[in-house]
C-alpha cells in the first residue's frame, strides 16, 4: 500500500465522516464506461489524475496530503455543477 493511501486510511479513521466527501467527489472523478475496462473500479484515468495533480500543485509528481485531500473534495463539492 503507497504511502498516501496509508495517509488518507489513517485520516478516515480519525474523520469517518469525510469518507462521504471524498466518495462524492471521486465518483465524479471517475473514467467514462469504467465498467468495462480493466481494472473494474470507478476511478480516475491515469493521464487524467496526473493532470489534475499537476494543475493543483504545479508538479506532476506531487502528493496531496490527506488533509489537502480532503480540502480539495469540500471545495469541489461546494461548486456549483453546469451539465
Amino acid at each position: 500500500m503507497n504511502l498516501a493511501v496509508r495517509g488518507l486510511a489513517r485520516h478516515l479513521l480519525g474523520h469517518p465522516g469525510d469518507a462521504i466527501v471524498l466518495a462524492r467527489v471521486g465518483w465524479r472523478l471517475r473514467r467514462q464506461r469504467w465498467w468495462s475496462q480493466s481494472p473494474f473500479l470507478p476511478v480516475p484515468d491515469p493521464r487524467y489524475w496526473e493532470f489534475r495533480v499537476a494543475t493543483a500543485l504545479g508538479n506532476p509528481s506531487g502528493h496531496l496530503s490527506a488533509s489537502e485531500a480532503v480540502a480539495a473534495a469540500r471545495w469541489a463539492l461546494a461548486q456549483k455543477r453546469g451539465k
